[in-house]
């Protein structure tokens, strides 16, 4: 009974869709990138996070997201706000690992319950690549525009037919919060709180049950009518819902990319010579 009221609460915090493109169509040096360079420098950067075995280079990884994010004149505390929303769903199997994992016992709870150092090491590991990996997302988010990642998706060879529908989705979204802005403001205006619980358990369920129904159905109603309106000016699944602009690469995004490459390179050589001297944040942790 609490996820709607989850949902509408960490889109409040996060900021809106709307919010969120707004930030992204800011005038900055990375604003300004192309959307390639973007898309491969997040996958280089999250590639390499989940290559690696080392808590100091994560962590090392991890200044460096933030320094594009400073670079890149977003809110540091809003970025990681959004990070710490989205971090729990993933988080919480980087928890599990030292009562899973096997290896070295360093204490044993009731019920036979034990905690072991391969499995702090190896939660520490997961909820290290975890963070790199959501903090590069949010900073992709705060930089391009929605339509900019779907339209680079397929110029970097993205299906055509999956393009349309990630397009499209893009699209739906903003509609979606609109709807469920509209639901939440007309249930607060008839003073309709999950938690009062002075009304019934079992009605303010059925509430929740009508609401989420609600957006099910008006999804539909908005999806059957876009595509009577597409299909009414000629869409068929031949057409192209945009052209990109052939856009050449510069020099300045050629430095960013390599620069990127750089630090990567770096990284791994400091992490076979030098991090394996510094202790358990430089020794390699097995995933076995």
């Amino acid at each position: 009974m609490k996820n709607m009221n989850m949902i509408i609460n960490v889109l409040h915090v996060g900021g809106s869709v709307s919010d969120v493109e707004r930030t992204a169509m800011k005038e900055n040096v990375l604003h300004s990138l192309d959307g390639r360079i973007k898309l491969i420098t997040l996958f280089l950067v999250i590639i390499f996070a989940v290559y690696t075995t080392q808590l100091i280079v994560l962590v090392l990884l991890e200044f460096y997201v933030i320094a594009l994010i400073l670079v890149s004149r977003h809110s540091l505390k809003h970025s990681f706000m959004r990070v710490l929303l989205i971090i729990p769903f993933g988080g919480s199997i980087a928890l599990l690992q030292p009562f899973v994992h096997g290896g070295t016992v360093l204490y044993t709870l009731p019920f036979g319950i034990t905690i072991t150092y391969q499995g702090i090491m190896f939660g520490l590991l997961l909820l290290g690549r975890l963070m790199v990996t959501l903090t590069s997302i949010v900073l992709l988010s705060s930089i391009s525009p929605m339509q900019e990642v779907a339209e680079s998706f397929r110029r970097l060879g993205m299906p055509r037919d999956i393009s349309m529908i990630f397009s499209l989705f893009i699209r739906f979204l903003f509609l979606f919060y609109e709807e469920l802005g509209r639901i939440n403001h007309a249930q607060k205006s008839r003073n309709f709180d999950i938690f009062n619980k002075k009304t019934a358990y079992i009605w303010r369920l059925r509430q929740v049950a009508y609401t989420i129904t609600m957006m099910f159905l008006r999804s539909y109603e908005k999806g059957e009518s876009i595509y009577l309106s597409m299909a009414s000016r000629g869409f068929t699944d031949k057409s192209k819902l945009y052209s990109a602009v052939n856009k050449k690469i510069s020099f300045n995004e050629y430095s960013f990319i390599i620069s990127t490459l750089l630090v990567i390179v770096c990284l791994q050589i400091f992490a076979i010579f030098l991090f394996p001297k510094m202790g358990f944040m430089g020794t390699p942790i097995s995933i076995k």
